[in-house]
């Protein structure tokens, strides 16, 4: 199965990057699922959750954003966000961008 490169990005910087398998994250009109060979799409994001399962394996990465948007085209998904705090991603539970 093909992979996905992830750019996670607030206001004030890079929060994450990497090769993914999937990615979820909160459109403002519902749930949103990226798989690789995915539609080229733009999506307003609504606050919530978003998910990375990394291509490497193990448990997701979450973060929690408040709001902004997605992009997908030819397998790069970028995620901006004004703010973001993440859940069991790779920084501690209380760390704020």
């Amino acid at each position: 199965m093909a992979d996905l490169e992830v750019d996670l990005v607030a206001t004030d910087g890079k929060v994450w990057s990497g090769t993914a398998r999937q990615v979820s994250a909160p459109a403002a009109d519902g749930e949103i699922g990226i798989l690789a060979g995915h539609t080229p799409i733009l999506s307003v994001l609504r606050a919530g959750e978003v998910r990375v399962q990394p291509a490497g394996g193990g448990a997701p990465l979450r973060w929690h954003v408040d709001g902004g948007f997605l992009s997908v085209d030819s397998d790069m998904v970028t995620v901006v966000v004004d703010t973001v705090a993440s859940g069991t991603g790779p920084a501690s539970a209380g760390d704020r961008h």
